[in-house]
């Protein structure tokens, strides 16, 4: 059921609001996943960018109009929005301020005006107070090293001490992070719990489709979606949308937006398939993610292997099927390994079936890799994931997404010793040559995350004390 707005639903103060979203991985289906026919294996990471709304506090007789966005653990990372309602059904139009401290940011100024025009749709006569909106990221999407903001009193979010666009990200899904808990913050603090309720199975579909409308609109309307699946329902097995489904909504700021942009996002014409029950992480098993300080550009890469599926189909769809036979059984594994009683098998025994299927996922991308000769899984991440594999306790290993160079994703035993000799026996490894490109893998190091099943969820204020308004 759709929710309706009414006089007595925009009644009651404003109220400081937190939510965070998670990371996440595609362990498998990286390029399927762009297909409604195929689907891809996302886990959520437990690294979180959390986003909390606060209300701007006035003077008596002082009127303040506008949403100030801070990033403070970057320098100058400040983004000051006005904001007015247009004619025609256009929806909200944000404008910056006139001292705008840095260059803009398409995927916060996107998801502002996709949710401020949402917003408005509901409550047509109730003026949108002023507000300030705190962003905060764990250590693991950057590899910048971070300090305490407080020496004495350390808490969970460090302080990067560098411009944003000098931050390195580790490629685990940040702008995706970042719209659906921005959006979903914002809606949770404008919106009464009788028009928006983040606890509802009614809310987390229209935060998923409002994300995911301005998430595509932002990056170019590119993309399967799986990462915003992911950072509202945390790990899943994933078939994304039609794409038509965004093309045809009008651009914003266009004649009638706002009235199209909440019959879609209400509306059931949404075919996404997104399964939580399909996918579960056996106990005694854990992801490991190992950042190789190296990096590749996904975009072209993609549009390269989608340029050789497109002139080579009858070669790309027997792969293409191939793998998503690989990957419903591996996901179809972890699930027996997940229900199965827990002390049946041995260690290697146990595990055996799996790492079968993680190996021969990995033949069949190799196999595409060589085909469309794009570097999904290059050779240097041949030799770094078959070291890993051999070692005690390591199940397998692939290189996730679109593959290249951004990072590996190993299944090991959660086992304290494992992990320490994984850092051991990593923290010499040297790659034997570099690719014919150029392209280098740095250090390998372990981040310190792992899977995450739950997506959105509220977070108590108290978290970011250290980082106060005036940050």
């Amino acid at each position: 059921m759709s929710p309706t707005s009414n006089a007595s639903a925009s009644e009651g103060p404003l109220t400081s609001t937190a939510v965070s979203c998670p990371a996440k991985v595609l362990v498998a289906g990286g390029y399927l996943v762009l297909d409604r026919e195929y689907t891809g294996l996302v886990f959520g990471l437990d690294a979180r960018i959390h986003v909390a709304v606060e209300p701007v506090s006035t003077r008596s007789g002082v009127t303040i109009s506008g949403i100030v966005v801070k990033s403070p653990q970057f320098r100058d990372a400040i983004w000051e929005y006005g904001y007015r309602s247009q004619e025609a059904d256009a929806g909200i139009r944000v404008t910056h301020g006139h001292e705008q401290r840095i260059s803009k940011n398409p995927f916060i100024e996107t998801a502002l005006i996709y949710a401020l025009t949402y917003i408005g749709t509901l409550l047509p006569k109730k003026r949108i107070e002023s507000s300030s909106i705190r962003i905060l990221a764990d250590q693991a999407y950057y590899s910048n090293p971070g300090a305490p903001r407080t020496p004495t009193s350390p808490g969970r979010f460090l302080d990067f001490n560098v411009q944003l666009r000098d931050a390195h990200k580790t490629g685990l899904g940040s702008s995706a992070a970042l719209v659906t808990s921005f959006t979903a913050a914002v809606l949770s603090f404008y919106l009464p719990k009788t028009l928006f309720d983040l606890q509802s199975e009614t809310g987390l579909r229209i935060l998923h489709n409002l994300a995911q409308a301005s998430h595509s609109y932002a990056q170019g309307k590119v993309g399967s979606g799986f990462d915003i699946a992911s950072a509202v329902y945390g790990s899943c097995l994933y078939k994304r949308f039609s794409p038509q489904l965004l093309s045809s909504l009008p651009l914003p700021g266009s004649v009638g937006f706002a009235s199209k942009l909440r019959a879609l996002i209400e509306g059931d014409a949404w075919d996404t398939q997104i399964q939580k029950a399909a996918i579960k992480m056996p106990q005694g098993l854990r992801l490991v993610m190992c950042d190789v300080d190296c990096g590749s550009e996904t975009p072209s890469m993609v549009k390269q292997v989608l340029a050789w599926r497109a002139s080579n189909k009858e070669e790309a769809e027997q792969i293409w099927q191939d793998l998503q036979a690989g990957n419903e059984a591996l996901a179809a594994e972890l699930t027996r390994l997940a229900t199965a009683d827990q002390a049946s098998g041995g260690g290697s025994e146990k595990y055996a079936k799996l790492g079968e299927i993680i190996n021969n996922n990995r033949k069949l991308i190799r196999r595409m890799g060589l085909a469309s000769r794009v570097p999904i899984e290059p050779p240097q991440q041949t030799q770094l994931l078959d070291y890993c594999s051999n070692l005690d306790g390591v199940i397998g290993g692939v290189v996730p997404g679109a593959g290249g160079f951004d990072a590996v994703v190993l299944l090991v035993e959660d086992k304290e010793e494992v992990i320490a000799w994984l850092k051991q026996s990593l923290s010499n490894y040297k790659v034997e040559n570099d690719a014919a490109d150029g392209s280098k893998i740095g250090k390998v190091g372990i981040l310190g995350i792992r899977e995450e099943m739950v997506g959105v969820k509220t977070e108590e204020q108290s978290l970011y004390n250290e980082w106060t308004t005036a940050s």
